[in-house]
């Protein structure tokens, strides 16, 4: 694509949007919309607006906290960033699209609604909210005929791009996925392996480094073995592509994921069918893995890739010969995208939405999977489900990427919306979160918003 060209009529009219949540994402989005023509972040909500003017003031912005509309329009007139007291507040300022970013699943689908019914477009950044009622949403915003989309710098936007891609080409997608947020670095001298700032020991991991000639089901058991205290699924990774299922159709091949630690390399061998050696029951499935590299290889930390199939062993061995990831029978071939740049690139989609009607999400986007929970022990009445540290999960639950189903009386229940309530009567170790487990909140739009997608999409 000839991105100066495509992208002519942003810089001869900025895009003018209003971002809620300025967290590291909406920070890095603002900063990037300062270094290009086509995008102009006028206005902002944050729940703590002292915090944001001051993130702002460190990257030299000139933001006012602006508790009125009269006090917003006139940051606005002299080029300032208005930092609103209310998403009703931004909502009333001349901005085209609102970027959703404040990773509340309530917040999340609370804005998007207010934000489509005043007929401004959604930039959707907040996954928490998407994965429960992404599909409802994109609905209205379509009746409404204002634009909805995932962002790039976001691993979702990302793999839909790399699927749309190949099948567009008539590659077909053996697998697609992405890898798990943070790298798991060997070190063969020490016997260690690190992934973030935990660190495991390894001693005998050299010995399973290499997949060639070997039974590739036991090499990956050998490996998990190795790093058994370390996680190898994280709830995020389940979020993420559970917005790719509902986009591309793709569904995992297991609920909980293959999740193998495996080399960049190794991915055309590792996502091929058992009975070539792969680990897949079925071709085109989603999955996450687990980057296993040593220090001075290259990362693929929350990355995205698609495993495909070749036209010919000829083409495999062409591709192999310019060191691109083939199978070791030159049937399969590895595409993929080592990075996401958060807000950096996510100018690309919001402007696209915007300025060239081009969204992320077509009208097939529909419920495809649900993020679901299981109870990893006993749990008693009136445990509340709250997400404990930075990777939103709930202790004690094991996310599951199942098919989607309506989430009402005894049918599991979108983790999502189970976190924050409380267990109104005992869940037995292993047993689902369902609906009818936990207090069921008064007024919630996301709760609201589910009934009307599970209407919409499901037969009563």
């Amino acid at each position: 694509m000839q991105f100066a060209t495509l992208f002519a009529p942003a810089r001869s009219r900025s895009v003018t949007a209003g971002l809620v949540g300025c967290g590291e994402f909406g920070l890095s989005l603002i900063a990037q919309s300062r270094r290009m023509e086509g995008l102009t972040v006028a206005a902002v909500v944050d729940r703590d607006p002292e915090r944001a003017r001051a993130s702002l003031a460190e990257m030299d912005v000139d933001a006012r906290l602006c508790g009125d509309l009269d006090a917003a329009r006139a940051a606005l007139e002299v080029g300032a960033v208005a930092i609103c007291a209310s998403v009703e507040l931004l909502l009333a300022l001349p901005i085209e699209i609102m970027v959703e970013a404040t990773g509340d699943p309530e917040a999340g689908a609370r804005f998007a609604e207010a934000a489509i019914e005043a007929g401004r477009g959604v930039a959707m950044v907040s996954k928490e909210a998407e994965c429960v009622v992404g599909p409802i949403l994109a609905r209205k915003a379509r009746a409404r005929q204002v634009p909805y989309t995932l962002v790039d710098g976001d691993q979702p936007s990302l793999l839909i791009g790399l699927v749309s891609w190949a099948r567009v080409l008539g590659l077909p997608v053996i697998a697609a996925g992405k890898s798990s947020e943070y790298d798991y670095v060997f070190d063969p001298d020490a016997g260690t392996v690190t992934w973030t700032d935990l660190q495991a020991e390894a001693p005998r991991l050299d010995e399973v480094w290499h997949l060639e000639g070997r039974d590739i089901a036991t090499v990956l058991d050998a490996r998990a073995a190795q790093v058994s205290a370390l996680p190898l699924r994280t709830v995020p990774d389940y979020c993420e592509m559970c917005l790719v299922a509902n986009a591309t159709g793709l569904r995992p091949d297991r609920p909980d994921f293959h999740a193998p630690l495996t080399r960049t390399t190794e991915l055309p061998d590792v996502y091929c069918p058992r009975a070539e050696g792969g680990v897949l029951e079925r071709s085109g499935v989603l999955d996450v893995f687990n980057c296993l590299r040593q220090a001075e290889d290259a990362s693929f930390a929350g990355g995205v890739f698609v495993v495909v199939e070749l036209a010919d062993e000829k083409t495999g061995h062409l591709f192999a010969g310019k060191g691109i990831p083939t199978s070791c029978n030159r049937r399969y071939g590895l595409v993929y995208n080592p990075s996401h740049l958060l807000g950096v690139e996510a100018p690309i989609s919001i402007v696209a939405a915007a300025r060239l009607g081009h969204d992320m999400l077509d009208e097939a986007y529909r419920p495809v999977c649900d993020l679901v929970a299981r109870a990893e022990r006993d749990l008693p009445a009136g445990r509340c489900l709250d997400i404990v540290g930075l990777r939103h999960a709930v202790p004690d639950l094991q996310p599951l990427l199942v098919d989607a189903a309506p989430a009402r009386g005894s049918a599991p229940l979108p983790y999502y919306m189970a976190v924050g309530r409380t267990l109104v009567r005992p869940v037995r170790r292993g047993a689902w979160i369902r609906a009818d487990d936990v207090d069921q909140p008064v007024g919630s739009v996301l709760w609201r918003l589910r009934a009307e997608q599970d209407a919409a999409f499901f037969l009563a």
